[in-house]
């Protein structure tokens, strides 16, 4: 079902500039999913990641919901904390 709300960002997303952006910050979004999905794999809350990454925990849940700027060296730190071991991959575009 095709609403006005669809057809409207369709629309927008004809703009190549505007579709860049969404695509960017969809994947920043996908980033913090992932590192809640790990968290919650690894049985710790935000708190509990963060003590063990050492990290506040207010900056795990800035993490989870709008991840900007991540450094590797931070990755590496939630990856450690989770018992998990970071593995960074560059796909083709299909």
């Amino acid at each position: 079902m095709s609403t006005r709300w669809n057809r409207f960002y369709r629309s927008q997303l004809q703009d190549e500039e505007l579709k860049a952006l969404v695509e960017t910050e969809l994947e920043n979004l996908r980033i913090g999913a992932k590192i809640a999905k790990l968290r919650e794999k690894a049985r710790l809350t935000q708190a509990k990641l963060a003590a063990k990454s050492g990290m506040a925990s207010s900056k795990i849940s800035a993490i989870e919901n709008s991840p900007q700027n991540l450094t590797v060296g931070t990755l590496i730190k939630i990856a450690q904390a989770a018992n998990k071991k970071l593995d960074i991959r560059f796909l083709s575009i299909a």
